[in-house]
């Protein structure tokens, strides 16, 4: 009898522990985003006060591919960015509150200070290799899950 129940429990561990990857996907320091084009995952640093956005991504001489750095608003708002002392070219994608890539700056210029704006209604930013966006296909119109996002108006919500 005894058997039978560690049985029980490992099947029931194997469950539990199997059920742990679709809500590992949703860590605050990953960024999925889906479209047509299919999905991409990004590890993401987090710039979610006024000092941690100033900085940026500044005096970076690389990034991974597979990183990024995702600036939080506490409301939606109207950012503008620009690229002084950024020593690499960076995507710059603008997000609103359910998540939709609604602008995407292709291939910013380091060192140039010419003000990006990223549109009305935005409350994130993700910044990646410059370049990126287009060689994985990433639109317009692109969702993205991350927990900061209201879940319950989110187009591509957590778990």
């Amino acid at each position: 009898m005894r058997r039978r129940n560690w049985s029980a429990l490992l099947v029931l561990l194997a469950l539990l522990v199997s059920a742990v990857p679709a809500r590992a996907s949703c860590a605050p320091d990953t960024v999925e985003l889906r479209g047509p084009w299919g999905q991409a995952r990004f590890t993401v640093e987090i710039a979610d006060t006024n000092e941690s956005r100033a900085r940026g991504l500044m005096h970076r001489e690389s990034l991974p591919r597979s990183a990024g750095m995702l600036f939080i608003y506490d409301a939606p708002t109207a950012p503008s960015f620009w690229m002084r002392n950024t020593l690499i070219p960076l995507d710059m994608l603008f997000i609103d509150p359910e998540g939709v890539v609604r602008r995407i700056h292709h291939e910013a210029v380091p060192l140039d200070e010419t003000p990006i704006p990223g549109g009305p209604n935005v409350l994130m930013v993700l910044e990646i290799n410059g370049g990126l966006a287009r060689s994985l296909g990433i639109s317009e119109g692109s969702e993205m899950r991350h927990p900061r996002l209201a879940q319950d108006t989110a187009r591509w919500p957590c778990g």
